[in-house]
């Protein structure tokens, strides 16, 4: 899997405790990398993180993202080979919230970890999460390539877009050679142990547990939704190429990417929480129009990932049944309980497992 490139690799991952960076850690301690984590604290409760108990299989170092000295220290340390850089301020109601620490977080968090990158010679390879939100939203209907214009008339967005345009600048400054990197861009990502406010599914989950009514905000906006592990994957794949244990014909060095399910997979938030129902009976929901003034969202925005397919040979995987089912299965399994807290680690390794198996019978090359 992955050219089997993790196993024995030293891996430093900011946001080691949110949703996505706990499930990228837990899959690259299942490839056999020793991993350390950069976070400042567990950024919800519940969380992931915890669930599995992941500080007791990964290194767990705390500092501030945008303290650069805090986090050059934690990187001369460990020493890594490679560099997953998710830690950010990930939400658009608190962009509007506060919006100094969503542009700091963002910003220069991205620069300290370039900085890192540039200053710390174990790396051998660097990829920097942003969001499908970094481009100008012009509410068309066609998938978003990388070519298209970054920005966002909403602090997240607008922070994302900077940030794109601050690794770019390093890329061509000072990454021509040494460590390979590149930026990689999801669409909307869900799947279990995410408790993030104002996301539906976990809005869901928690409402749905408790034998609540769930507030859905905005049910007619449409989203390229996909399970946590498949923009994963993409990464996990962009990493390996970056390491050349792959070798394609195109560079991918300063490149940035989209990883996103297929075209035909883009539902709306109403058509996602009836898909979410028919796993959880019983459900209720109700329309809530209360507390977006002023706050700007958009409504319709989607990727195209022809270039992550042309340059890499990926694709996303599951359908959106399977997606649901897949997240579903997740929250269930935590909310009955059965065997504590502890198992949820196993139980996530064993999702990990069914989406490689899922892989490896649709014939993606990443599982070679």
């Amino acid at each position: 899997m992955f050219a089997n490139c993790y196993k024995g690799r030293r891996v430093f991952i900011t946001g080691h405790t949110g949703f996505k960076g706990s499930w990228l850690a837990a899959w690259l301690t299942r490839l056999g990398a020793t991993v350390c984590g950069f976070a400042d604290s567990v950024p919800t409760s519940p969380s992931h993180f915890e669930a599995m108990r992941l500080d007791r299989h990964v290194q767990d170092v705390r500092g501030d993202i945008r303290d650069r000295d805090a986090v050059l220290r934690a990187m001369r340390d460990f020493k890594p080979d490679v560099v997953f850089h998710l830690a950010a301020q990930a939400l658009v109601r608190r962009s509007y919230e506060d919006a100094p620490l969503t542009f700091e977080s963002n910003m220069l968090g991205t620069l300290n970890l370039l900085e890192g990158v540039r200053r710390c010679p174990s790396v051998e390879a660097a990829v920097f999460i942003t969001s499908d939100k970094c481009y100008r939203n012009d509410e068309w209907v066609w998938g978003y390539r990388e070519t298209d214009h970054l920005g966002g008339d909403d602090p997240y967005s607008a922070s994302k877009g900077c940030a794109e345009i601050i690794a770019h600048s390093y890329f061509k400054s000072f990454f021509k050679e040494g460590p390979a990197c590149a930026t990689v861009r999801a669409g909307n990502v869900i799947g279990g142990g995410d408790w993030a406010a104002d996301r539906i599914v976990p809005d869901c989950a928690r409402a749905w547990a408790a034998g609540q009514a769930v507030q859905i905000r905005s049910p007619w906006a449409t989203r390229p939704w996909q399970l946590v592990l498949e923009p994963l994957s993409g990464y996990l794949w962009l990493g390996a190429h970056l390491l050349g244990a792959r070798k394609g014909p195109f560079e991918t060095r300063g490149e940035a990417y989209n990883f996103g399910p297929a075209a035909s997979v883009n539902n709306t938030v109403a058509e996602v929480v009836e898909a979410l129902a028919l796993h959880w009976p019983g459900f209720r929901s109700e329309m809530d129009k209360a507390g977006q003034a002023g706050m700007k969202e958009c409504t319709l925005l989607k990727l195209c990932c022809d270039k992550a397919l042309a340059h890499l040979d990926w694709k996303a995987t599951l359908t959106f049944e399977e997606t649901i089912r897949f997240t579903a299965e997740w929250y269930h399994r935590f909310y009955r309980g059965d065997g504590g807290q502890g198992t949820m680690l196993d139980f996530s390794l064993g999702q990990i497992a069914a989406y490689v198996n899922a892989a490896e019978q649709r014939e993606q090359l990443w599982t070679r």
